[in-house]
């Protein structure tokens, strides 16, 4: 496409938009449980509205926007309050953090916090490593390789929870790990590791341990209230000196959105890059980012303010409901749910008829989910709209099933996201 000589009419512009998604996944209709997080229109309307208000302000210039700037500590005060963050005593300050664009964001400066701390106590060397667990988000890895830090993957336990190994992990760190790092849940299977035995693991060690609740952490203190029983997973374990928790998963805020927490102002002054000598101001940036859109500042603060606690409960309530009846329903055609999901991730494998195949089937009956490679089974990432479209999953995958049986399928998906 070249830019046109002379400029369309907006008209015409946005009639030209709305038909070019007409190919993409119909998320709306509740057939796509991967990607995009569905809390009913009102939520939607509110992100928008919020986006718009700050849309063109710059979270750069904490000076020049100080309306944001506040904004942004209070999203950071109130995921701490929900994390367990310490409030400061004698001799030491409180946990802080800072948003940022995503999930990837907030563990690639979380990595970058970790090593310069390690630096600062003769142990970051040219050959330093991050220990984690198999099943740990691939945004690790992107960090490391930016980073030229070693990634050292243990394979997680073969008891049937898809746990981390956390006497492996212990026995691969070294004095040149800078991190140990735990999920809360693991994307794959939607289990949350035992983050209490990797801090004792950690703290023995003196490594810097990070848990990624890039999709828990702003659903799983809810699902505790509710009365699921969610093991301790954030600051309330002494050894965690970081957390990623992303607000455009299950903080339902718009994209991009997430936080990086710390468990103290210390440990924080290791993120923020610093720089004067240019021939520019001095400038100090906070996270990856240099432009931070104002939009999704607001747009999260406005969504946090809106739903409040009780708000939260009631929107994770139904995800949970929802995973629980997904589970009974996929159990009664045979298949295995992974570990024990307590959240909105649901991973299912089917003991005769390989999932890719069935994947392949659900695709043509129009679902866009997801799918796991180790072990080989389908995958849902479930939000408060899904209640609505249960029982037609179950149906289509009924009959999913018994296509891949009769033998009228073709051969499986190549299911690859990017």
């Amino acid at each position: 496409m070249k830019m046109p000589e002379h400029g369309r009419a907006w008209d015409d512009i946005h009639h030209d938009l709305i038909s070019r998604g007409g190919s993409d996944a119909k998320w709306r209709d509740g057939k796509t449980a991967v990607y995009v997080f569905n809390a009913g229109e009102e939520i939607a309307r509110i992100q928008k509205e919020a986006y718009a208000a700050y849309m063109s302000e710059n979270g750069l210039g904490p000076l020049a926007f100080p309306s944001l700037s506040q904004m942004e500590k209070d999203v950071i005060s109130m995921g701490l309050g929900l994390l367990h963050g310490p409030t400061g005593s004698t001799g030491s300050t409180g946990s802080t953090g800072a948003m940022t664009s995503g999930g990837t964001d907030s563990i690639t400066m979380a990595i970058k916090a970790a090593r310069d701390y390690a630096r600062t106590k003769g142990h970051a060397t040219q050959t330093s490593n991050i220990v984690l667990p198999y099943s740990a988000h691939l945004a690790f890895d992107k960090a490391c390789h930016l980073m030229d830090i070693e990634v050292r993957r243990i394979p997680v336990k073969t008891d049937g929870t898809f746990e981390a190994d956390v006497e492996a992990m212990a026995a691969a760190c070294d004095a040149d790990t800078v991190m140990m790092v735990g999920s809360a849940p693991n994307f794959p299977h939607g289990i949350i590791d035992p983050i209490e035995q990797l801090g004792e693991a950690a703290e023995r060690q003196g490594i810097w341990l990070h848990v990624d609740a890039c999709v828990g952490g702003y659903f799983a203190p809810f699902a505790r209230m509710n009365g699921v029983s969610v093991p301790p997973f954030d600051f309330e374990i002494p050894a965690v000196h970081s957390m990623s928790a992303d607000l455009h998963k299950y903080g339902y805020a718009a994209k991009g959105a997430s936080t990086v927490l710390f468990r103290s102002e210390e440990l924080y002054q290791h993120m923020p890059f610093d720089f004067s000598c240019w021939s520019g101001a001095p400038m100090k940036t906070p996270t990856l980012a240099g432009t931070r859109p104002g939009g999704a500042i607001s747009a999260a603060w406005a969504i946090m303010n809106y739903l409040g606690i009780d708000g939260y409960r009631r929107l994770q309530g139904k995800v949970c409901a929802t995973r629980e009846q997904i589970a009974d329903g996929v159990k009664a055609l045979g298949f295995e749910v992974l570990g024990n999901p307590m959240l909105g991730l649901i991973a299912f494998r089917h003991p005769d008829h390989h999932a890719f195949a069935i994947y392949g089937e659900l695709y043509k009956r129009g679902w866009f989910t997801s799918a796991t490679k180790e072990p080989p089974s389908l995958h849902l990432m479930l939000s408060p709209e899904h209640v609505n479209s249960v029982e037609d999953y179950l149906q289509d995958l009924s009959e999913s099933v018994k296509a891949v049986a009769a033998g009228q399928t073709t051969k499986p998906a190549d299911v690859r996201y990017s």
